[in-house]
């Protein structure tokens, strides 16, 4: 080992997917040699290179879940749980009518493990820029910013970028998400930045992620003053992870309220079935008059909530998906995270199984894999990892289109367990060891 080569590693995207691959891929002791031609000379520095498209990379938002199976991992990159500022899953629900609420446990957890948190989403990727950029086992990466990817070689490995300038590397990975690159999705309308780049030049042509029937108004609010606006005891009293409000007469409708960043933000989510979704944009600004006339009938107490400080612009979000990809890869190119497997929220493990991805690859291509064999390597990447996504992926879209099936991951333990007690690591460990070692 102390002769093996590095591999040089390209990571298109430096959101949470993107960053928690290049924190795998560091720990495993590769390397990208800086110089947009990747010609190796003394003069390049050893980093693991990641190139986004945002020309000041801060993830903003909404707020997400980290559930068990991903802080397993997170622990093993070396993370901090409480540099996330999070609160735990368990919870209320509420009738959206009468406004009686019912306290319970939402999710399984190991005895030995936190719960599942849940966070603002830039704490989180704020974490993870921490452990791929700061000191630790590995050379720290480096975040190219304003580097749009326009073109990609998967089998040669050479990535091509708006201003002419081509990079060739080991393995390619795809982290640009289901539509654009980052946070840019909450803005961008140009129809350049509609489509993964890796993932049409993988696939071979694009693929269009179609409208789930379901739309969301999205913000965060201000929740310093929250002892000032009457009739939020529902919100402030007893446990203290999500309340989610349903109205179950004709179509369903759910406000999904839980606080972040050390309870200093309160996310909110307001859920409603959007049958107009084609050709509008996926997401647009909305004000508070619009949240309110669309759940007007809500119990006034909850509807008390919209009288907090928006902290962030409220968005009308069209939530979609991918369909099923007939392959993550192509000679020495995968994808990762939404790239790969877009779901709906339903379940809450999109962050999941991103982490779930990139951890694998940490540990199907260690230190000592040579350039000949990064093929064979993702291949089995593909094997340990598409029937796991893609089943998240369609139970996440049959739990909002099945009206039966809603809300069925909160109910089910035997689901919850099948997703948050899975290791990744050790699945992926056990297969390398049969097959690598």
């Amino acid at each position: 080992m102390d002769s093996a080569q590095p591999l040089n590693v390209t990571i298109v995207g430096a959101g949470i997917g993107g960053l928690a691959a290049a924190i795998a891929l560091r720990q495993s002791g590769h390397r990208v040699q800086v110089g947009w031609h990747f010609q190796p000379t003394s003069a390049c520095s050893d980093v693991l290179q990641v190139f986004e498209a945002s020309q000041t990379k801060t993830e903003i938002g909404a707020g997400l879940g980290v559930q068990g199976n991903a802080q397993r991992i997170l622990k093993q990159f070396g993370f901090s749980r409480d540099n996330l500022k999070p609160v735990d899953w368990d919870g209320v629900i509420f009738d959206a009518k009468n406004g009686i609420g019912i306290p319970r446990p939402w999710q399984f957890a190991r005895p030995d493990e936190p719960n599942s948190a849940l966070c603002h989403r830039g704490d989180l990727h704020n974490e993870l820029k921490r452990l791929a950029l700061g000191e630790g086992e590995g050379r720290p990466v480096e975040i190219n910013l304003n580097s749009k990817v326009v073109a990609c070689d998967p089998e040669a490995g050479v990535v091509t970028f708006s201003d002419g300038k081509t990079v060739q590397a080991d393995v390619v990975i795809g982290a640009d998400g289901i539509r654009v690159h980052g946070i840019l999705f909450y803005f961008i309308r140009d129809s350049d930045w509609n489509k993964s780049v890796v993932r049409t030049s993988i696939i071979g042509h694009t693929f269009d992620a179609p409208p789930s029937g379901w739309t969301c108004f999205r913000c965060l609010f201000d929740a310093s003053n929250l002892n000032e606006v009457t009739d939020l005891e529902w919100l402030t009293e007893g446990l203290s992870g999500p309340r989610g409000i349903i109205m179950r007469e004709e179509e369903l409708r759910m406000l999904f309220v839980y606080p972040c960043r050390s309870r200093t933000l309160m996310n909110f989510a307001a859920l409603y079935a959007d049958p107009d979704q084609e050709g509008a944009d996926w997401t647009q600004n909305a004000t508070l008059e619009e949240v309110r006339a669309k759940f007007h009938d809500f119990h006034p107490k909850f509807l008390r909530i919209l009288d907090l400080s928006p902290r962030t612009p409220i968005l009308k979000w069209q939530m979609r998906y991918l369909p099923a990809l007939p392959t993550w890869i192509r000679g020495r190119s995968a994808l990762l995270g939404d790239a790969a497997h877009a779901t709906l929220p339903t379940l809450g493990q999109g962050a999941a199984m991103a982490i779930e991805d990139a951890a694998v690859l940490g540990c199907l291509l260690p230190l000592g894999t040579t350039k000949e064999g990064v093929p064979a390597r993702l291949e089995a990447y593909e094997k340990l990892r598409k029937e796991r996504g893609d089943f998240v992926r369609a139970e996440s879209v049959s739990q909002a289109a099945v009206p039966l099936k809603r809300g069925l991951y909160m109910r089910s333990r035997e689901m919850q367990v099948r997703m948050i007690d899975y290791d990744a690591l050790d699945v992926a460990k056990e297969y390398f060891s049969a097959h690598f070692s």
